[in-house]
């Protein structure tokens, strides 16, 4: 793993940089679920996560990364997402500007919470050529730091420090699972679990809707898929260059899941854990209801990453 562009050094110096701003979050494990998926399952959840998801981690580190001069210039993203409140917090948390660069169509609730964190919105038009843009022109009148929302090996160093604590308190798991979506919580999963159990199988899951991620590694080519047409709105975005890298050295299998096992999947959580994820965090427990990932009896550590969900419009209320 020395030729990846994050490390499991770089990892565990995030998790100490950024321990005193996220949670710790719960490892929640159920009976009826492990009969329900065909093994012990241990869900890391965080859902429960600041800002309602894992991406806290990833903000956090990189901000904290910077240098009080670098810090001092501010940091800029582009985002409609759990991304852009994750960067505003971390900033405000470092007493710094967060300039965050959103769609004109981004929903409502989530701009809100960008203003209610101290974010300064830039809207622009839905396209990437547009978001990049209004960043570049940020970049260039401030002088602020890009924090990409996933090809930043800062940010996939702060992911990594969800398994991190997933494995400690679950050393004998036997797999590891993540959606993919960007590829930065996948890939700091698969540096961190091959690092501390060398043994264990990697796995990665994806919409089978927004399987960009998926042809990638099956191609071993870094590739851009059709348009993402899935209810697992954290996920329609494209894979990062770091990402592949790293998910094509490390990941044991990858497995992509029906739009029907992610709501069916999502549902059964909320049902039996109680909790509330959101769509993309459905995806792995889709693979493992769908038997995509067979577990045959053994023990398997799934990452819910969000619990971010428009409650006005539940997938299986449609």
């Amino acid at each position: 793993m020395t030729d990846l562009p994050v490390s499991f050094d770089d990892i565990r110096a995030a998790a100490d940089r950024i321990a005193p701003f996220v949670h710790r979050t719960p490892v929640l494990h159920s009976h009826r679920l492990d009969e329900i998926l065909g093994g012990r399952v241990f869900f890391k959840c965080e859902n429960l996560q600041r800002i309602g998801a894992f991406k806290a981690r990833g903000a956090h580190n990189a901000v904290f990364s910077l240098s009080d001069a670098e810090a001092a210039k501010g940091v800029v993203t582009h985002s409609s997402g759990n991304h852009a409140a994750a960067l505003a917090l971390a900033a405000r948390n470092r007493g710094i500007a967060a300039h965050i660069v959103m769609p004109s169509n981004a929903p409502k609730a989530k701009v809100e919470s960008v203003k209610r964190l101290g974010g300064q919105i830039v809207f622009c038009e839905p396209t990437v050529a547009a978001r990049e843009a209004a960043c570049g022109k940020i970049m260039d009148e401030t002088g602020a730091e890009l924090v990409h929302p996933y090809d930043d090996s800062r940010v996939i160093a702060g992911q990594g420090t969800a398994a991190l604590e997933l494995l400690a308190e679950c050393p004998d798991l036997d797999v590891i699972t993540a959606p993919v979506g960007g590829g930065g919580l996948m890939s700091g999963t698969a540096i961190t679990a091959r690092a501390v159990k060398p043994s264990i199988r990697i796995v990665a899951t994806e919409p089978a809707q927004a399987d960009d991620a998926w042809r990638s590694w099956t191609a071993r080519e870094w590739t851009v898929g059709d348009p993402a047409n899935t209810i697992a709105d954290g996920l329609r975005t494209t894979l990062g260059q770091r990402g592949f890298v790293i998910l094509n050295a490390l990941l044991d299998d990858f497995v992509t899941v029906s739009e029907d096992g992610i709501k069916d999947a999502m549902r059964l959580v909320w049902e039996v854990l109680k909790i509330v994820i959101e769509p993309s965090s459905a995806v792995p427990v889709a693979a493992l209801l769908e038997r995509k990932l067979n577990l045959q009896g053994a023990s398997a550590g799934v990452i819910l990453t969000g619990g971010n969900v428009d409650l006005d419009h539940l997938p299986w209320q449609a």
